[in-house]
């Protein structure tokens, strides 16, 4: 069975349960919803109460720290004891617009990088545009990356994969990886070590279809591209996948 690792579903437009079915007819087992807001956090947490299969994360994304402080960091932490909360995330920084300012994306990164090793949890990390300030942030605080971290998305190039590694690392790819284009992704995937790869579709952007909303039911078309790409056989790649989720998340059923 499949497994997407990071996606969204909350105010994203999805019917449900309908596009559940959907999913699980796919033969996707498991997803992961990150957050990226907090009552997007809680919507997921809400969702995965009653549906199986259905994990998440609670966090903040970069993009949507304004106002972050210790009332968002306290309702956040509330979610952490949740049977279904894997880890926390999507954390990180995004430099590709000017807004937030790059200064102000920093404290709520770190401080929710805090809050996961407090409650020994994994984290998300949303990277974009910003190599040499996440990391060099990872570095300086490696003390809370004990608990293991996945590079979502990972856009950073097969060049800098041995850095992040050697700060435990995993990296999830995701429909770019389909686009004739993404040769510098290609390049990533193949150098990625096969006990550090995960899918992920980043639902509901960046579907292996142009044009379309993704969804977890890309995850299969997706799997399959990253084992043409490594030269690997689809269900060696769809084994290995789960069991590098398992390890990073051990909360995943």
């Amino acid at each position: 069975m499949y497994l997407d690792i990071h996606a969204h579903f909350a105010q994203e437009g999805y019917e449900f349960p309908a596009e559940w079915e959907r999913i699980r007819a796919a033969g996707v087992e498991t997803v992961v919803l990150a957050g990226d807001t907090l009552a997007h956090s809680l919507w997921h947490a809400r969702f995965c109460r009653e549906t199986e299969g259905a994990y998440f994360a609670a966090g903040v994304h970069p993009s949507e720290t304004e106002g972050f402080g210790q009332e968002t960091l306290g309702a956040l932490e509330g979610l952490l004891s949740e049977e279904k909360c894997v880890a926390v995330g999507e954390i990180g920084l995004d430099f590709h617009y000017p807004f937030p300012e790059k200064r102000d994306q920093t404290a709520p990164f770190l401080a929710q990088l805090e809050l996961a090793h407090r409650h020994h949890l994994p984290v998300q990390i949303h990277s974009r545009d910003d190599y040499a300030e996440m990391i060099g942030l990872l570095r300086a605080h490696r003390e809370l990356l004990t608990d293991g971290f996945l590079m979502h998305c990972y856009s950073h190039g097969a060049a800098h994969i041995g850095e992040f590694l050697d700060l435990g690392a995993y990296f999830s790819f995701g429909g770019v990886a389909c686009f004739k284009n993404a040769k510098n992704v290609w390049e990533s995937v193949r150098a990625c070590p096969a006990d550090r790869i995960l899918s992920e579709t980043d639902s509901p952007y960046l579907s292996p279809f142009r044009g379309e909303k993704n969804s977890p039911a890309n995850i299969p078309v997706i799997v399959r591209q990253l084992a043409a790409l490594r030269g690997e056989e689809e269900e060696t790649l769809k084994q290995q996948i789960r069991k590098n989720a398992k390890a990073l998340f051990p909360a995943i059923g």
